[in-house]
């Protein structure tokens, strides 16, 4: 089998769109490496420049009363706003930049150095505007004026800064929370799925151990090494495994109760080219609960060879994984009761905290037929 976790490092670093699985936790988890975001990725520079454009207009409508003429509401303005360009522009681009260095810090020095990077920027970009203003001829240098406003202007910036500084901090612990959150939810439902799994499963692969070790000790050890690779995978803690993994570990798991159920058990899987499942993931034992549910509620209850139809395809950026299952002509199975157990909204859950709330699992019983279909979306970055 090929290394998956070595492929999913190659492809999420080749771009920041090639996430494999749109993992929920994973998202916020780049949100989280820093209490301040990527300032350029919230908003683009223009985007940035307008919000700047019309700050400084405010700014300068206040001051108006200041101002003799339109002419000179115009020149300061224009000021106003080169001045807010050349303070904010490069410093966010500067923070973003310095991001590997002030994730070791603090947050309080980190803060710190920001106010005092921010408040230097608006220094440095008053000072360079006022200059400017003075050769052009468009003002009159008044030493006191000019310190005045500087100082207040410096004080103002560093003012900001610290209401922003605060923002990305409260915010930044929301999402902690809601990534821990979303952390215990699913350390539950995988704790609560082992639970399910292993007290009949266990019990009933000891029975059949008991039973083969006398009559058949070579698929007694056949069945031992199936039990230990389960169990493994069911108790390792991956949330989220490739695909031709958890095949892998179906098989494994029909592998056990076939040496049980004899010949009443079937299966047919119809599976994608080993390239196209070498590049799909899915959340672990999945489709592997999916079948022992619908086995313990099907072929536990009839006597007749149960069919299983396993059906895979990944189009559109989409996985649909369908589960045909032919219900026994002899046996009464009363469908009211069955659709009450084929509930898979443990499993769904899993899976819309890994890939998002479009995916689902559907389950439909006919007089004849169930069909049960895990659909959930998956990024294709071959295309």
């Amino acid at each position: 089998m090929k290394n998956w976790r070595s492929y999913w490092y190659k492809t999420s670093q080749e771009s920041k769109n090639s996430s494999i699985a749109n993992d929920e936790v994973a998202l916020l988890a780049t949100r989280l490496e820093f209490f301040i975001p990527k300032l350029m990725e919230i908003m683009r520079p223009w985007q940035w420049l307008t919000y700047i454009a019309f700050w400084s207009l405010f700014l300068t409508v206040i001051e108006r009363h200041g101002l003799s003429s339109w002419s000179d509401f115009i020149i300061k303005l224009v000021a106003r706003t080169i001045q807010n360009g050349l303070t904010v522009i490069p410093a966010l681009y500067l923070v973003d930049y310095l991001r590997p260095v002030f994730k070791n810090a603090s947050i309080p020095s980190v803060s710190v150095r920001i106010v005092m990077l921010m408040m230097f920027a608006a220094t440095v970009s008053m000072a360079l505007v006022v200059l400017v203003l003075i050769n052009m001829g468009l003002m009159e240098y008044d030493r006191q004026a000019f310190m005045t406003n500087l100082f207040f202007n410096t004080v103002l910036t560093g003012g900001f800064t610290i209401v922003f500084l605060l923002y990305f901090l409260r915010s930044y612990r929301e999402l902690n929370a809601l990534k821990l959150s979303f952390e215990y939810k699913l350390t539950a439902q995988n704790d609560l799925i082992k639970a399910r799994t292993a007290p009949h499963f266990f019990f009933n692969t000891i029975n059949t151990l008991v039973s083969l070790i006398e009559s058949n000790p070579s698929k007694a050890s056949a069945l031992l090494q199936n039990v230990s690779v389960l169990y493994r995978a069911s108790f390792s803690g991956e949330r989220e495994i490739s695909f031709e993994e958890e095949v892998a570990l179906c098989e494994h798991y029909l592998a056990i109760e076939s040496s049980r159920l004899a010949d009443k058990l079937e299966v047919h899987w119809d599976l994608p080219d080993e390239d196209i499942m070498y590049d799909m993931v899915i959340t672990a034992l999945t489709l592997q609960s999916v079948l022992e549910k619908m086995l313990l509620n099907v072929v536990e209850m009839t006597t007749e060879t149960i069919h299983f139809n396993i059906k895979v395809t990944w189009e559109q950026h989409r996985v649909a994984i369908q589960i045909d299952v032919e219900l026994p002509t002899k046996t009464l199975i009363i469908n009211h009761d069955l659709r009450q157990h084929m509930d898979f909204y443990i499993q769904a859950d899993r899976l819309r905290a890994y890939f998002g709330q479009s995916a689902d699992i559907q389950s439909t019983v006919t007089g004849n037929h169930i069909t049960t279909i895990i659909d959930y979306p998956l990024q294709d970055v071959s295309l």
